[in-house]
């Protein structure tokens, strides 16, 4: 009896360590930010209800907005008729999303720090939805990820145009890989990254049955940082429901996203229901607390 209640002991003690092993070989699971309301900005209906950016290069520059109203005759008239929340390098290039209501292509409208314009149109691959409501630049430059609408599992990533060498306005845009998510995520309308590894994005979720509330924030943590030749992960969490306050009642939208290293303030926009869109729509600050 002596001799097997040793021998369980010395199996069960060999158990713990193989369990302890494992445990230590397995990275923690990242902590999930708070976010907190600090104030917010009265977002104009037309110029400033679908996306935002900081802008770093020229120093002083003041953050930009787009909207229906943003849009230029001469895109539109081509079929470009919505613009996305756009964003911008660390080094001077501004991006913004477009996508037409019907067609087989996407186009990424590209200001370079000199100010010249130009278009990288990207033809859409198998079973790629038509949306195009997002850009987020890494902050290392080379590589940008993009966003679909509706409930997804994936986030796109491409080359960014202007800034890696491999791109040209007069070539196709292609993807390059793919951010795969652990959690579907629904109709994501913005993402900035925070980190090298961290995104913040904007849902405009009305179901509320993904995460247990709607039009939340969502935080993204991916397994490396996107390269462009392979593949990578992303830890899907929801960190809270945006501000849905107005003084008309209704249907909210989710719009854009921002996250400004500079001064740690996260903004997001919040469109009003009926005619209060004219009235109380809002732009949201935030720190993390």
């Amino acid at each position: 009896m002596a001799l097997c209640a040793r021998q369980r002991c010395h199996a069960v003690l060999t158990g713990l360590v193989a369990l302890a092993a494992v445990l230590s070989a397995t990275p923690p699971a990242s902590a999930a930010d708070t976010w907190t309301e600090v104030g917010s900005d009265r977002a104009d209906p037309l110029t400033e209800s679908q996306g935002l950016t900081s802008v770093e290069v020229p120093a002083g520059s003041a953050n930009r907005y787009t909207g229906i109203g943003t849009i230029p005759a001469s895109v539109s008239s081509r079929g470009w008729n919505h613009v996305g929340d756009p964003d911008a390098s660390y080094d001077g290039y501004y991006i913004e999303p477009y996508q037409a209501d019907s067609g087989t292509a996407k186009m990424f409208r590209v200001q370079a720090p000199g100010g010249a314009w130009s278009e990288y149109v990207h033809t859409l691959g198998s079973g790629e939805a038509l949306n195009n409501s997002w850009v987020a630049i890494a902050p290392a430059g080379q590589w940008m990820l993009a966003g679909e609408y509706g409930t997804m599992s994936r986030l796109l990533v491409f080359p960014t145009p202007g800034v890696n060498t491999s791109t040209s306005p007069s070539a196709n845009l292609p993807q390059a890989a793919t951010v795969d998510l652990d959690h579907a995520v629904r109709d994501v309308q913005g993402c900035d990254f925070v980190t090298a590894t961290r995104l913040l994005c904007s849902s405009d979720d009305p179901a509320g049955t993904l995460f247990g509330i709607t039009k939340p924030l969502l935080q993204i943590d991916l397994s490396a940082a996107p390269n462009g030749t392979s593949n990578v992960t992303g830890h899907v969490t929801a960190l809270r429901q945006l501000p849905l306050r107005s003084g008309c009642s209704g249907a909210f939208e989710a719009e854009g996203i921002d996250y400004d290293r500079r001064n740690g303030t996260l903004r997001v926009i919040v469109v009003s229901p009926g005619f209060c869109v004219l009235t109380d729509s809002k732009t949201y600050r935030f720190t993390k607390s």
